[in-house]
Formats: structure tokens, sequence, C-alpha cells
């Protein structure tokens, strides 16, 4: 109930005067049955403003720091993707993917939509990063198609360490469904599942025209805090 509320009278006419988004491909999207939604990831605001376009519910599987936060503001944004039916990811070892996976599995399980950033976590930078493998084995055991999403303006309107967003049109365009019932049984495949997450990842740069790292986004954030470098940005071209 709270996640309609927010949809439709909380959230979603603030985020539609706001962001101003514009709507590409929503066709693509199937109106029943389950699915996997994934897309890049530039900002706090993609996990509103996708579910305030999309006409069916759909179920993100968020970080789990999103529910630990400390103090009211940590408690309210908890008890927003609680309230909304968001779960929270541990993406922490090899053991906090397979809890994803399963959790993930679960909401497909149900004839759900499932939203997914396969890059594990928000671009720094603006740019598009690898993807990681969870993508592809839950569309291979679960028999889904995968919609590719991208995410377009969302940097420039609310990047990252920016609480209040600015005033910045934004474009959410989907793509056509890719399936992969031609690799069925072979999610222990090391190399099927990179092959599919990379036809994933291809898929959603055509969308955003984003310049792409063949490296993980973590594993880039993590060397630059070391380095203690200064975080650069790739802001994409205005709008056309």
């Amino acid at each position: 109930m709270f996640y309609y509320l927010l949809k439709y009278v909380l959230l979603g006419p603030l985020l539609r005067v706001v962001f101003r988004p514009r709507i590409e491909g929503l066709e693509h999207v199937p109106s029943s049955g389950p699915a996997i939604i994934a897309g890049n990831h530039l900002s706090f605001s993609d996990h509103f403003l996708m579910p305030a376009v999309l006409k069916r519910r759909i179920t993100f599987l968020a970080k789990a720091e999103y529910f630990t936060g400390p103090g009211v503001r940590g408690r309210l944004t908890a008890f927003f993707f609680r309230s909304a039916g968001q779960i929270p990811v541990d993406r922490s070892g090899k053991e906090a993917g397979q809890a994803a996976i399963r959790e993930g599995l679960g909401v497909l399980g149900k004839g759900e939509l499932l939203g997914i950033y396969p890059e594990g976590t928000r671009s720094h930078d603006g740019r598009l990063y690898k993807g990681k493998v969870g993508v592809a084995v839950m569309a291979l055991r679960a028999g889904v198609p995968v919609i590719p999403c991208a995410m377009i303006g969302t940097f420039e309107a609310q990047p990252p360490g920016k609480v209040i967003p600015n005033v910045h049109p934004v474009v959410i365009r989907f793509g056509k469904p890719l399936e992969f019932s031609r690799y069925a049984g072979m999610e222990h495949e090391k190399a099927v599942l990179r092959a599919i997450t990379d036809e994933i990842m291809y898929a959603i740069l055509t969308l955003s025209e984003q310049e792409y790292v063949d490296e993980y986004a973590a594993v880039v954030k993590a060397e630059q805090a070391a380095k203690g470098s200064k975080e650069r940005r790739f802001p994409r071209a205005p709008l056309s």
C-alpha cells in the first residue's frame, strides 16, 4: 500500500515536476510475468524515478547500508526502503552475492519485476562500468527476459554527494528484451555468465551512450580512494 501511495500521491507527481522525465521504449516492459530490468546507476534518484514511470510494481535489490544508516536520516531512509518493498543486500563477500541471488529469484518466482544495477554500485563519474554476473545467473535460473534500461541525465540532476537534486530533464530509455534460453542449464559456466553479462551491458551502453570502462566500479573507487585522488567527472552532452 505504501508503495502505491508514494508512487501516485506523495513522491511520483513531485518527481515528474522536478525531473520532467521523458520515457522511451516503455512498450518493451512486459505487462505481466517475471522479468529483470537491468539499468545503469548514476544517482540516488534512480531508485525512485524508474518505479515512478513504470506501470507495474518493481522491486530493487538495494544495498544494505540504506537500511542500517545512523541517526534520524538513517532511520527515515530505512523506513522508506522497507515500506517500498525493497530488499536489503549485503554486498560484502561471495556468500552475500549468493544471498542476493536467492532474494532476486524469490521476487521473480512470484511473477514480479526485479530491478538490478549490474555495476553493483553507483557510477562516481558518470561512466558505465563492467557488470557483475549475478544478473546473468538470475536470468538463466529463472528463465526470464532482461530488459536493458538507461537513465540519462540523473547524474547531472543529483551527482554523488548532493542531497537536494537539481531541476534537470531526465530521459528513461528501455530497450528490447534480451532472452538467453539458448544458454539454459549453463548457469555454472563462467564464460557463459560473462558473455551474457557483457551482452546486457552493451545493450545498456547503446541506450545510454556513456563512456565504457572495462573495470568494476567498486575497484576503481577503491583505487582512487587509496591514492587520495580527486574524483573526476565525465558529464554527458546536453540532452537533445
